[in-house]
């Protein structure tokens, strides 16, 4: 098993292009065009197998997978005062902690 397997993979259709793009989140620099959307997607992930495959050859430490990472669920977000003072208004409003309103709003995001 390589460490690609677990990478997060997507196609989107891009207009620029008029084909379908296939992104790995792990490599973001690394993308695949193709006119279809399978093609896309298998031909992204036989890049990342490759990349990943010449980067383990070299010595060189490849990117752990998003998947396999484990998140505690917090992370603090810096805003402006006057930001902060309108969220906790809007919160107050609804009748829910800021941390619902803002759990709220990033889940919808």
């Amino acid at each position: 098993m390589s460490a690609a397997d677990h990478y997060t993979y997507r196609v989107h259709w891009s207009a620029e292009d008029e084909e379908y793009v296939g992104t790995v989140a792990e490599l973001p620099s690394v993308s695949w065009l193709a006119p279809d959307r399978l093609e896309a997607f298998i031909g992204i992930q036989r890049a990342a197998e490759e990349i990943v495959t010449e980067m383990q050859a070299s010595g060189e430490e490849t990117p752990g997978a998003i998947a396999d990472k484990h998140y505690s669920g917090k992370f603090q977000v810096r805003v402006p005062e006057e930001v902060h003072r309108r969220l906790a208004i809007r919160a107050a409003e609804q009748g829910v902690s800021l941390n619902a309103l803002a759990t709220s709003r990033l889940a919808g995001a």
